[in-house]
């Protein structure tokens, strides 16, 4: 009976210790190696670079966007070719034409614009406007007449004028008679006519270079 008993009682001793051992052995979750966690720095880190580079693209993307809808609509940035304009504007120097302008409003006498060449549309010149549409011009010894009067042009220097001989003739409708400051070396409205509003790209706005002769007409 004794043996009995004491079989028991080291069961149930047995049966604690497992149920013990059970307990304290569930395993416990090991913290990350130092190779994991370095691992997950690195991912951190390229996630980080990728979103900035995404910002980026965005950013780049969009001022382009910008500067194609300002150059296409708005501004356009210019260089003079030649000295028909002396002495208002010299060779090389660098413009920004006013796109948006005429659309909105006509071009006035006096204007310095932009425009396609008629007889060759791929080609830009400078030029200034001397008589709008339904004015009459013409020229009597390089003196200039809009409608009977005689044109204002002190911008013309003395050495720069011509003595020609034009009209008189009237601007059509939705036409511009345009002239070079530099009139004995300018090829105008005098050679190949009026220009169509649809030809003027836009009115010179900024002289920006060179600095020195930064100008606003």
């Amino acid at each position: 009976m004794t043996q009995d008993v004491d079989r028991t009682d080291a069961h149930e001793e047995r049966t604690a210790q497992t149920l013990e051992d059970g307990v304290t052995a569930a395993p416990l979750d090991a913290p990350p190696s130092r190779d994991a966690h370095q691992s997950m720095e690195v991912r951190e880190r390229l996630g980080i670079w990728r979103d900035e580079l995404i910002a980026w693209f965005k950013t780049i993307a969009s001022a382009a966007v910008y500067t194609t809808l300002i150059v296409t609509f708005v501004l356009q940035v210019a260089r003079v070719d030649g000295v028909s304009m002396a002495p208002t504007l010299a060779d090389h120097d660098r413009l920004v034409v006013n796109k948006l302008i005429y659309r909105f409003a006509s071009p006035q006498r006096g204007d310095v614009v932009m425009l396609y060449y008629p007889e060759d549309p791929d080609k830009s010149f400078v030029k200034r406007v001397i008589a709008e549409p339904g004015d009459q011009i013409q020229i009597r010894d390089g003196r200039v007449f809009v409608n009977e009067m005689p044109l204002l042009d002190d911008f013309v220097a003395p050495e720069y004028r011509s003595h020609d001989d034009f009209g008189p003739s009237v601007v059509p409708r939705g036409y511009y008679f345009v002239m070079g400051d530099h009139r004995n070396n300018s090829s105008d409205s005098r050679s190949w006519g009026p220009v169509p509003k649809k030809y003027i790209v836009g009115k010179v706005q900024v002289r920006w270079w060179p600095i020195s002769n930064a100008h606003v007409f």
